[in-house]
């Protein structure tokens, strides 16, 4: 590389003369007309421009924001010198499935939060410089099946989730033999069942679970092993069980009308984007749908109402703009394609007509109080200060909890928390020798790339733990 060249791509000094550039996305007025990614990625001129604005600073704070702790600025570097391939490889050595977190991953609430230069200018795009190091690993054959030699272990994973499919990979790159149950026909949980394409692609998903099976990962799938309550059958068979199937009970809200026939969840309207699923559909055509919530789901699930032909789509979030939980990109992708937002606001009531169906809400404002220790900061409803909002269709999006074990589960044989949440050792070994748990299961709701470290931590601990045992038969 030329002297000119390697200052155009001085890591140091780059980011006050290059800006931030996202890759280009479709047009609303497209993009509202199907269900397909609105992303594009960068070339490698932009990809190399982008990634020589890190700074490299000696103690990355990208990597103490990202829960794999990815070693970020190294692969950052590569790309901005051009060796992709071997970034794609830094990348990936530290995520086992890094096309898809980079899809659904928070980074603006994670990794680019800490970026050192985002007080003086915009972060790096690290997001978008990860999905084009993805994107070009599969396209130039990188990526392969990568299996070692058998280790003589079978370990049973129950889930076929971003935590599953992450365990999986993790431990057939060790020897041991795998076998993944779901109770669903697909495998993805709901990458595939509960994220709609054009934030995810099923594609992206498929070709990572054909990766798997490549490998020697078998999927055995509709099946009841994929719950808990299959525990003493699953231990009978396998030398280490994995639960990995994530929280299932949608929250629902304690208010008048809550149970009312326009009222509905969001996750099943979600899956009519995608999958098929019994029973009638939901249609949202010419009415006014007003979304509760402020995560990826209710984004998603009121960018979906769009493109089913809803007349007005609303979120309602009881927070300010700032302490929206969602994908800041997803949220100003959803505002450009039609989505008007709400803040400060939270339902106390849901409105009926008297055919029993949905006519409002009754909307009451919030304040916002100083932040607590973790940043997240509080509301409080101002008392007798609400208004009316008109809808014909409500959506909930607040969020999943474990289902609670029936008294006969072999899950009372686990300790559980306060919540619910199964009980873990700092390598994620439940108070059951060879159970092991993580993500919702552990956490409550969390994200995939959360759901992706506690599995490569179980990985760490399953090895262990049949290192001092004796095989199975």
């Amino acid at each position: 590389m030329s002297d000119q060249t390697t200052s155009a791509f001085d890591a140091r000094h780059a980011w006050t003369t290059l800006s931030r550039k996202d890759p280009a996305k479709r047009s609303a007025h497209d993009r509202i007309a199907d269900f397909l990614e609105i992303y594009g990625f960068y070339d490698e001129v932009e990809a190399r421009e982008q990634a020589s604005r890190c700074v490299q600073c000696p103690e990355p704070t990208c990597v103490a924001g990202c829960p794999l702790g990815t070693n970020i600025p190294e692969w950052l570097a590569l790309t901005a010198e051009g060796h992709f391939a071997e970034a794609a490889a830094a990348l990936h050595s530290g995520n086992n499935l890094p096309e898809i977190c980079a899809r659904v991953c928070p980074a603006d609430h994670l990794c680019e939060a800490q970026c050192l230069i985002s007080g003086q200018a915009q972060p790096v795009s690290i997001w978008a410089v990860e999905q084009f190091l993805n994107e070009y690993a599969f396209t130039h054959g990188i990526v392969k099946p990568s299996v070692a030699p058998p280790n003589g272990r079978h370990v049973a994973i129950a889930g076929a989730g971003p935590g599953g499919l992450a365990c999986a990979d993790g431990l057939i790159r060790r020897g041991f033999a795998v076998t993944i149950f779901d109770r669903r026909e697909l495998p993805g949980g709901l990458l595939v069942y509960g994220t709609p394409e054009f934030h995810l692609e099923r594609s992206i998903v498929q070709r990572r679970v054909e990766l798997l099976r490549q490998q020697g990962v078998v999927f055995e799938l509709g099946t009841p092993y994929a719950e808990e309550t299959a525990l003493p059958a699953l231990l009978q068979r396998f030398d280490a069980v994995y639960l990995a199937f994530g929280a299932k009970v949608p929250r629902s809200l304690a208010l008048p009308g809550a149970d009312l026939n326009g009222v509905h969840q969001a996750v099943p309207f979600l899956l009519q984007a995608g999958v098929d699923h019994p029973g009638s559909k939901l249609l949202v055509g010419g009415r006014r749908v007003v979304v509760i919530g402020g995560g990826d789901t209710a984004i998603d699930c009121a960018r979906t109402a769009i493109r089913r032909g809803a007349a007005e789509t609303t979120v309602v979030y009881r927070r300010d703009a700032g302490s929206l939980p969602c994908m800041r990109r997803d949220y100003e992708a959803a505002v450009e394609e039609g989505v008007r937002f709400i803040f400060q606001a939270t339902p106390v009531a849901i409105l009926a007509q008297a055919a029993g169906g949905v006519t409002g809400l009754q909307l009451a404002r919030t304040s916002m109080g100083a932040p607590d220790p973790e940043g997240r900061r509080p509301f409080e409803i101002k008392a007798g200060d609400s208004y009316i909002l008109s809808a014909d269709v409500v959506f909930l999006a607040l969020g999943f909890d474990p289902a609670p074990p029936p008294p006969t589960s072999p899950s009372r044989l686990l300790d559980l928390g306060e919540h619910g949440e199964i009980k873990v050792n700092a390598r994620q070994m439940t108070s059951l020798p060879g159970v092991f748990a993580g993500g919702d299961l552990v956490r409550g709701p969390c994200t995939a790339l959360a759901a992706v470290r506690d599995a490569r931590m179980a990985v760490e601990g399953i090895e262990a733990y049949v290192g001092t045992r004796k095989p199975l038969g």
